[in-house]
């Protein structure tokens, strides 16, 4: 049987409608040299999505891949329940250096959604030891994606792919995200529709109970829908909410951690102070899985006394092979300075994606540091968007593949309002950004021929 049959026959691929592989091959990817691809055909593409927003030193790093082989050799795996290895010492000990406040204390996973999953519980299992039992609810922002766990899933703010697997863990409550090209209100401030954005979390709150709130999740940049940066003072103000009623903010980095926004983290880029922050993906630039939690030093206090345990654990968390790949990830980063990179050439991303304003079918072009969305809409002057048919046609029916086939790896998404994703890997440059608009331009304009 060759690749592509025993593909369609034995593969599941994950959020993927497998019938959109019945009369075409899958796409397979064989190898990758700096930020390109290439597939079992010998075709380049540009990584223009670091693979899953993971791949932030690009491919082919043999010093990444060199200590992982030497780590396997030396011990290939022992747990750390009751038990610790030097290398998630020193990474635990590392992230807590790197991290905002008094985020000390690191609790290792493999994955975002499992980050996401641990404070989760983390959060409920603290107000029950500090005597607050009742303060089990979660806010999250409407069309936020925060993982596919059951609870992870239950925060997710995206309606359409929970069904499947309702009833979910109760005490999940949405409030406005911070699109403001979209803005419900105040669409002619930013800073005022910040405000409104903010206030609406304490609504919730004093909607809810504060009593039964345990805490507050956001990204510093929303994902799904498209890229939504923080409006200034917006997170600010969210600190000053959480506080008032003693609920926790988590800071859900999973993405936009470790690079992607010029900074470590981007609580850093956009000077707030979280409770827990949620990471993975960047960490080890995708040469190993890993993620975590980075924990504040009083949530850890209850945890101190007695018999008190987090009854909570993961088998390959911390797993000593991946904990040796994101110390070398870390010194790549420091000895190729990749942060200052992101910042030094951010602009030239921005203004070399804003040309594309000139399109039709371009509505907005907004995010920061490697990571934007390019929002597709019918009328530029009424913001019109797509209707269901439109978007499966446009997105799926032409878009995806058509970027693919013209060499470029990106995300066409309609989970809100139809958007193209782009995520590079952060050794990028100039060249590369001509790359992407060059290849979108060519796409887009032929999609508004298409409409």
């Amino acid at each position: 049987m060759n690749t592509q049959d025993s593909a369609k026959r034995h593969l599941w691929l994950h959020f993927t409608r497998m019938s959109a592989y019945n009369d075409t091959d899958v796409p397979v990817i064989v190898r990758g040299e700096g930020p390109y691809v290439y597939d079992d055909r010998g075709r380049r593409y540009l990584d223009g999505l670091s693979g899953l927003f993971v791949s932030q030193l690009g491919h082919g790093r043999t010093e990444l891949a060199e200590a992982a082989h030497r780590q396997a050799g030396e011990l290939a795996y022992f747990p750390l329940w009751s038990y610790a290895h030097p290398n998630a010492v020193e990474l635990a000990e590392r992230l807590a250096a790197l991290a905002p406040g008094d985020l000390n204390r690191v609790f290792f996973t493999t994955s975002g959604s499992e980050a996401v999953e641990s404070a989760f519980k983390l959060a409920r299992a603290y107000f029950k030891l500090v005597g607050q039992p009742e303060r089990y609810k979660v806010i999250s922002r409407d069309i936020a994606y925060h993982g596919t766990s059951m609870g992870a899933l239950s925060i997710t703010g995206l309606a359409g792919i929970k069904p499947p697997f309702e009833p979910l863990v109760p005490g999940s409550v949405r409030v406005p995200n911070t699109n403001f090209y979209r803005a419900p209100e105040h669409g002619d401030s930013l800073e005022r529709f910040g405000r409104w954005a903010a206030d609406e979390i304490e609504r919730a709150i004093l909607r809810e109970g504060p009593e039964t709130v345990a805490a507050v999740y956001l990204e510093p940049v929303q994902n799904s829908g498209g890229c939504f940066p923080p409006p200034p003072g917006y997170f600010q103000r969210v600190r000053e909410i959480c506080d008032r009623h003693g609920v926790l903010l988590v800071s859900d980095e999973v993405i936009c951690a470790f690079g992607r926004l010029g900074h470590y983290f981007g609580a850093e880029r956009y000077g707030y102070r979280p409770d827990i922050i949620t990471f993975a993906k960047g960490l080890t630039s995708g040469y190993s899985p890993l993620g975590g939690m980075l924990v504040d030093d009083r949530l850890m206090e209850p945890f101190n006394e007695g018999t008190a345990t987090f009854l909570h654990g993961i088998t390959f968390a911390g797993h000593p092979v991946s904990t040796a790949v994101a110390l070398a990830n870390l010194e790549v980063f420091e000895k190729e300075k990749i942060l200052e990179n992101v910042r030094a050439n951010e602009a030239g991303f921005r203004a070399t994606l804003e040309r594309l304003n000139d399109l039709p079918i371009v509505g907005d072009v907004r995010g920061d540091g490697y990571f934007y969305g390019i929002e597709l809409v019918k009328d530029k002057a009424t913001k019109l968007t797509f209707d269901d048919d439109e978007s499966e046609r446009l997105l799926r029916g032409f878009l995806s593949p058509a970027l693919f086939d013209a060499g470029l790896v990106c995300r066409a998404d309609d989970r809100g309002d139809p958007v193209v994703q782009l995520a590079p890997p952060l050794i990028c440059g100039q060249e590369h950004f001509e790359e992407i608009e060059r290849i979108l331009r060519s796409v887009l304009t032929e999609a508004w021929t298409r409409l």
